[in-house]
Protein backbone atom coordinates (compact mmCIF):
# COMPACT_ATOMS: atom_id res chain seq x y z
CA UNK A 1 0.00 0.00 0.00
CA UNK A 2 1.32 3.41 -1.01
CA UNK A 3 1.90 5.73 1.94
CA UNK A 4 -0.13 8.95 2.18
CA UNK A 5 1.40 12.40 1.68
CA UNK A 6 0.44 13.47 5.20
CA UNK A 7 2.90 15.14 7.54
CA UNK A 8 2.33 14.25 11.19
CA UNK A 9 3.43 16.97 13.62
CA UNK A 10 3.90 15.94 17.25
CA UNK A 11 4.45 18.25 20.19
CA UNK A 12 3.01 21.08 22.18
CA UNK A 13 -0.21 22.92 21.48
CA UNK A 14 -0.73 25.73 23.96
CA UNK A 15 -2.02 29.23 24.63
CA UNK A 16 0.29 32.23 24.51
CA UNK A 17 -0.99 35.15 26.56
CA UNK A 18 0.97 38.15 25.27
CA UNK A 19 0.90 41.27 27.42
CA UNK A 20 -0.11 44.22 25.25
CA UNK A 21 1.06 46.70 27.90
CA UNK A 22 4.53 47.08 26.41
CA UNK A 23 7.23 47.90 28.92
CA UNK A 24 5.42 46.37 31.87
CA UNK A 25 6.28 43.11 33.59
CA UNK A 26 3.65 40.47 34.21
CA UNK A 27 2.84 41.74 37.69
CA UNK A 28 2.12 45.21 36.30
CA UNK A 29 0.46 44.36 32.98
CA UNK A 30 -3.32 44.23 32.81
CA UNK A 31 -4.11 43.52 29.16
CA UNK A 32 -3.28 40.26 27.41
CA UNK A 33 -3.89 38.95 23.90
CA UNK A 34 -4.73 35.26 23.58
CA UNK A 35 -2.94 33.44 20.75
CA UNK A 36 -2.72 29.82 19.67
CA UNK A 37 0.86 28.68 20.26
CA UNK A 38 3.20 25.75 19.89
CA UNK A 39 5.84 25.42 17.17
CA UNK A 40 4.67 22.01 15.86
CA UNK A 41 1.15 23.42 15.53
CA UNK A 42 2.50 26.36 13.53
CA UNK A 43 4.32 23.92 11.24
CA UNK A 44 1.15 21.89 10.70
CA UNK A 45 -0.84 25.02 9.86
CA UNK A 46 1.87 26.18 7.44
CA UNK A 47 1.80 22.85 5.59
CA UNK A 48 -1.98 23.00 5.31
CA UNK A 49 -1.97 26.62 4.08
CA UNK A 50 0.47 25.55 1.33
CA UNK A 51 -1.97 22.88 0.13
CA UNK A 52 -0.18 20.05 1.90
CA UNK A 53 -1.77 17.47 4.18
CA UNK A 54 -0.97 17.90 7.87
CA UNK A 55 -2.20 16.28 11.03
CA UNK A 56 -1.40 17.19 14.61
CA UNK A 57 -0.83 14.89 17.58
CA UNK A 58 -1.07 16.74 20.89
CA UNK A 59 -2.88 16.88 24.18
CA UNK A 60 -4.77 19.90 25.49
CA UNK A 61 -7.12 20.36 28.39
CA UNK A 62 -10.84 19.62 28.12
CA UNK A 63 -11.39 23.31 28.82
CA UNK A 64 -12.27 26.40 26.76
CA UNK A 65 -8.63 26.94 25.82
CA UNK A 66 -8.22 23.39 24.56
CA UNK A 67 -11.41 23.61 22.53
CA UNK A 68 -10.22 26.94 21.09
CA UNK A 69 -6.87 25.47 20.04
CA UNK A 70 -8.43 22.47 18.34
CA UNK A 71 -10.81 24.75 16.43
CA UNK A 72 -7.99 27.07 15.32
CA UNK A 73 -6.10 24.18 13.75
CA UNK A 74 -9.24 22.70 12.24
CA UNK A 75 -9.99 26.07 10.61
CA UNK A 76 -6.42 26.12 9.29
CA UNK A 77 -7.13 22.83 7.51
CA UNK A 78 -5.15 20.58 9.85
CA UNK A 79 -6.41 17.07 10.65
CA UNK A 80 -7.19 17.24 14.39
CA UNK A 81 -8.14 13.58 14.91
CA UNK A 82 -5.20 13.06 17.29
CA UNK A 83 -5.61 16.25 19.32
CA UNK A 84 -6.87 14.88 22.61
CA UNK A 85 -8.90 16.75 25.24
CA UNK A 86 -7.57 15.77 28.66
CA UNK A 87 -10.06 15.93 31.54
CA UNK A 88 -7.32 15.59 34.18
CA UNK A 89 -5.02 18.44 33.16
CA UNK A 90 -5.58 22.01 32.05
CA UNK A 91 -4.30 23.36 28.74
CA UNK A 92 -0.68 24.52 28.91
CA UNK A 93 -0.41 28.32 29.20
CA UNK A 94 2.50 30.70 28.59
CA UNK A 95 2.45 34.34 29.71
CA UNK A 96 4.97 36.76 28.26
CA UNK A 97 5.64 40.49 28.32
CA UNK A 98 8.35 42.59 26.72
CA UNK A 99 9.88 45.04 29.18
CA UNK A 100 11.52 48.41 28.52
CA UNK A 101 15.05 47.01 28.63
CA UNK A 102 14.15 44.52 25.91
CA UNK A 103 14.13 41.55 28.31
CA UNK A 104 11.15 39.23 28.55
CA UNK A 105 9.10 38.46 31.63
CA UNK A 106 7.92 34.88 31.24
CA UNK A 107 5.71 32.52 33.22
CA UNK A 108 4.98 29.00 32.01
CA UNK A 109 2.14 26.92 33.42
CA UNK A 110 2.65 23.47 31.98
CA UNK A 111 -0.42 21.32 31.70
CA UNK A 112 -1.85 18.72 29.35
CA UNK A 113 0.82 18.93 26.63
CA UNK A 114 3.27 16.92 28.76
CA UNK A 115 0.84 14.02 29.14
CA UNK A 116 0.65 12.83 25.50
CA UNK A 117 1.23 9.08 25.79
CA UNK A 118 2.28 6.69 23.05
CA UNK A 119 -0.82 4.59 23.68
CA UNK A 120 -2.98 7.65 22.93
CA UNK A 121 -1.82 7.58 19.32
CA UNK A 122 -3.35 5.58 16.50
CA UNK A 123 -0.35 3.56 15.38
CA UNK A 124 -1.84 2.92 11.94
CA UNK A 125 -2.13 6.66 11.29
CA UNK A 126 1.43 7.20 12.51
CA UNK A 127 2.80 4.44 10.28
CA UNK A 128 0.90 5.75 7.25
CA UNK A 129 2.46 9.23 7.53
CA UNK A 130 4.89 10.31 4.81
CA UNK A 131 6.82 12.52 7.23
CA UNK A 132 6.85 12.91 11.01
CA UNK A 133 7.93 16.27 12.40
CA UNK A 134 9.12 16.68 15.98
CA UNK A 135 9.16 20.29 17.21
CA UNK A 136 10.54 19.95 20.67
CA UNK A 137 10.15 23.24 22.61
CA UNK A 138 8.42 21.62 25.60
CA UNK A 139 8.41 17.93 24.65
CA UNK A 140 11.99 17.29 25.75
CA UNK A 141 11.40 18.88 29.16
CA UNK A 142 10.08 15.59 30.48
CA UNK A 143 6.82 13.79 31.14
CA UNK A 144 5.12 11.07 29.07
CA UNK A 145 5.47 13.10 25.85
CA UNK A 146 9.26 12.76 25.96
CA UNK A 147 8.98 8.97 25.99
CA UNK A 148 6.36 9.22 23.24
CA UNK A 149 8.80 11.21 21.10
CA UNK A 150 11.47 8.56 21.16
CA UNK A 151 9.05 5.66 20.72
CA UNK A 152 7.58 7.32 17.63
CA UNK A 153 11.06 8.05 16.32
CA UNK A 154 11.92 4.36 16.65
CA UNK A 155 8.69 3.44 14.85
CA UNK A 156 9.53 5.91 12.07
CA UNK A 157 13.05 4.52 11.65
CA UNK A 158 11.75 0.97 11.46
CA UNK A 159 9.15 1.92 8.85
CA UNK A 160 11.42 4.12 6.71
CA UNK A 161 9.44 7.30 7.46
CA UNK A 162 11.15 10.65 6.84
CA UNK A 163 11.94 12.31 10.20
CA UNK A 164 12.11 16.08 10.73
CA UNK A 165 13.41 17.68 13.92
CA UNK A 166 13.50 21.27 15.18
CA UNK A 167 14.87 21.63 18.73
CA UNK A 168 13.10 24.97 19.27
CA UNK A 169 15.32 26.11 22.11
CA UNK A 170 13.64 28.57 24.49
CA UNK A 171 15.95 30.01 27.10
CA UNK A 172 13.07 30.64 29.52
CA UNK A 173 12.17 26.94 29.55
CA UNK A 174 15.66 25.53 30.05
CA UNK A 175 17.16 27.78 32.73
CA UNK A 176 19.47 25.63 34.84
CA UNK A 177 18.90 22.62 32.57
CA UNK A 178 20.77 23.44 29.39
CA UNK A 179 22.82 20.23 29.54
CA UNK A 180 19.58 18.23 29.56
CA UNK A 181 18.48 20.13 26.44
CA UNK A 182 21.76 19.43 24.67
CA UNK A 183 21.72 15.73 25.54
CA UNK A 184 18.11 15.21 24.41
CA UNK A 185 18.64 17.21 21.22
CA UNK A 186 21.71 15.18 20.29
CA UNK A 187 19.70 11.99 20.71
CA UNK A 188 17.05 13.34 18.33
CA UNK A 189 19.72 14.28 15.79
CA UNK A 190 20.62 10.62 15.57
CA UNK A 191 17.20 9.89 14.09
CA UNK A 192 16.69 12.93 11.88
CA UNK A 193 16.61 13.06 8.08
CA UNK A 194 16.05 16.84 8.24
CA UNK A 195 17.05 19.24 11.01
CA UNK A 196 16.26 22.94 11.12
CA UNK A 197 18.12 25.10 13.66
CA UNK A 198 18.94 28.74 14.24
CA UNK A 199 22.55 29.91 14.45
CA UNK A 200 22.12 30.15 18.24
CA UNK A 201 20.83 26.58 18.52
CA UNK A 202 23.58 24.96 16.49
CA UNK A 203 26.21 26.71 18.61
CA UNK A 204 24.55 25.57 21.86
CA UNK A 205 24.02 21.96 20.80
CA UNK A 206 27.33 21.42 18.97
CA UNK A 207 29.46 23.48 21.36
CA UNK A 208 31.10 25.16 18.36
CA UNK A 209 31.05 28.88 17.60
CA UNK A 210 31.79 28.22 13.94
CA UNK A 211 28.53 27.21 12.24
CA UNK A 212 30.18 25.02 9.60
CA UNK A 213 31.99 23.08 12.34
CA UNK A 214 28.66 22.74 14.14
CA UNK A 215 27.04 21.34 10.99
CA UNK A 216 29.82 18.77 10.72
CA UNK A 217 29.11 17.62 14.29
CA UNK A 218 25.39 17.39 13.53
CA UNK A 219 26.15 15.09 10.60
CA UNK A 220 28.48 13.00 12.76
CA UNK A 221 25.62 12.58 15.24
CA UNK A 222 23.42 11.25 12.44
CA UNK A 223 21.51 14.19 10.93
CA UNK A 224 21.20 13.81 7.15
CA UNK A 225 20.10 17.29 5.96
CA UNK A 226 20.91 20.30 8.15
CA UNK A 227 19.42 23.75 7.57
CA UNK A 228 20.66 26.69 9.65
CA UNK A 229 18.38 29.71 9.29
CA UNK A 230 20.22 33.04 9.28
CA UNK A 231 17.38 35.57 8.97
CA UNK A 232 17.86 38.04 6.13
CA UNK A 233 21.13 36.28 5.25
CA UNK A 234 19.19 33.20 4.11
CA UNK A 235 19.82 29.60 5.09
CA UNK A 236 23.01 27.54 5.25
CA UNK A 237 22.13 24.04 4.11
CA UNK A 238 24.17 20.83 3.99
CA UNK A 239 23.73 17.13 3.21
CA UNK A 240 27.20 16.14 4.47
CA UNK A 241 28.61 16.19 0.93
CA UNK A 242 27.70 19.67 -0.25
CA UNK A 243 27.06 22.90 1.64
CA UNK A 244 25.88 26.30 0.48
CA UNK A 245 24.01 29.39 1.63
CA UNK A 246 20.66 29.82 -0.08
CA UNK A 247 19.68 33.49 -0.17
CA UNK A 248 16.39 34.91 1.02
CA UNK A 249 14.32 37.76 -0.41
CA UNK A 250 14.24 41.39 0.67
CA UNK A 251 11.20 42.29 2.74
CA UNK A 252 10.16 44.87 5.30
CA UNK A 253 9.96 42.86 8.51
CA UNK A 254 7.10 43.69 10.88
CA UNK A 255 7.01 40.58 13.09
CA UNK A 256 9.29 37.55 12.79
CA UNK A 257 7.12 35.39 15.07
CA UNK A 258 6.58 31.99 13.50
CA UNK A 259 8.97 32.55 10.58
CA UNK A 260 11.09 29.53 11.49
CA UNK A 261 8.03 27.32 11.80
CA UNK A 262 6.73 28.58 8.45
CA UNK A 263 10.12 27.71 6.92
CA UNK A 264 9.87 24.15 8.26
CA UNK A 265 6.26 23.81 7.10
CA UNK A 266 7.14 25.03 3.63
CA UNK A 267 10.14 22.70 3.40
CA UNK A 268 8.14 19.67 4.52
CA UNK A 269 5.18 20.50 2.28
CA UNK A 270 7.51 20.12 -0.70
CA UNK A 271 9.21 17.00 0.63
CA UNK A 272 5.81 15.35 1.16
CA UNK A 273 5.12 15.64 -2.58
CA UNK A 274 8.23 13.66 -3.54
CA UNK A 275 7.62 10.06 -4.54
CA UNK A 276 10.50 9.01 -2.29
CA UNK A 277 11.15 11.54 0.48
CA UNK A 278 14.41 9.87 1.49
CA UNK A 279 15.81 10.39 -2.03
CA UNK A 280 16.07 14.11 -1.21
CA UNK A 281 19.07 13.43 1.04
CA UNK A 282 21.30 12.75 -1.98
CA UNK A 283 19.77 15.37 -4.31
CA UNK A 284 21.47 18.64 -3.35
CA UNK A 285 19.95 20.59 -6.25
CA UNK A 286 16.47 19.67 -5.00
CA UNK A 287 17.47 20.58 -1.44
CA UNK A 288 18.53 24.05 -2.62
CA UNK A 289 15.31 24.56 -4.60
CA UNK A 290 13.12 23.54 -1.67
CA UNK A 291 15.16 25.71 0.71
CA UNK A 292 14.67 28.73 -1.57
CA UNK A 293 10.91 28.15 -1.50
CA UNK A 294 10.95 27.79 2.29
CA UNK A 295 13.00 31.00 2.63
CA UNK A 296 10.35 32.84 0.64
CA UNK A 297 7.55 31.54 2.87
CA UNK A 298 9.47 32.42 6.04
CA UNK A 299 10.08 35.93 4.74
CA UNK A 300 6.42 36.47 3.86
CA UNK A 301 5.42 35.61 7.43
CA UNK A 302 7.63 38.46 8.68
CA UNK A 303 5.53 40.99 6.74
CA UNK A 304 2.44 40.38 8.88
CA UNK A 305 1.56 40.23 12.58
CA UNK A 306 1.02 36.94 14.37
CA UNK A 307 2.06 33.35 13.74
CA UNK A 308 -0.74 31.18 12.30
CA UNK A 309 -2.68 34.25 11.16
CA UNK A 310 0.29 35.44 9.08
CA UNK A 311 0.94 32.17 7.24
CA UNK A 312 0.74 32.64 3.45
CA UNK A 313 -1.23 30.48 1.04
CA UNK A 314 0.46 28.77 -1.89
CA UNK A 315 -1.15 31.33 -4.22
CA UNK A 316 0.38 34.20 -2.23
CA UNK A 317 3.82 32.60 -2.43
CA UNK A 318 3.52 32.04 -6.18
CA UNK A 319 2.45 35.66 -6.66
CA UNK A 320 5.61 36.95 -5.00
CA UNK A 321 8.34 37.79 -7.45
CA UNK A 322 11.81 36.69 -6.38
CA UNK A 323 13.97 39.80 -6.26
Amino acid sequence: MERSTKVLCIGELLIDFICSDVGMNLSEGENFIKKAGGAPANVAASISRLDGEALMAAKVGADPFGIFLKEVLKEAGVDTEMIFLDKEHNTTLAFVSLMKDGERDFVFNRGADRDLKYDDLDENIVMNSKIIHFGSATALLGGPIKDTYFKVMELAINNDIFISFDPNYRVDLWKGRIEDFIEASKKCLGYADFVKVSDEEIKIISGKENIEEGIKIFHELGAKIVAVTLGKEGTLVSNNRDMTRVGSIKIKSIDSTGAGDAFVGAFLSRVSQLKDSKSLIDDFEAIKEITAFANKVGALVCTKLGAISSLPTLEEVKALEIR
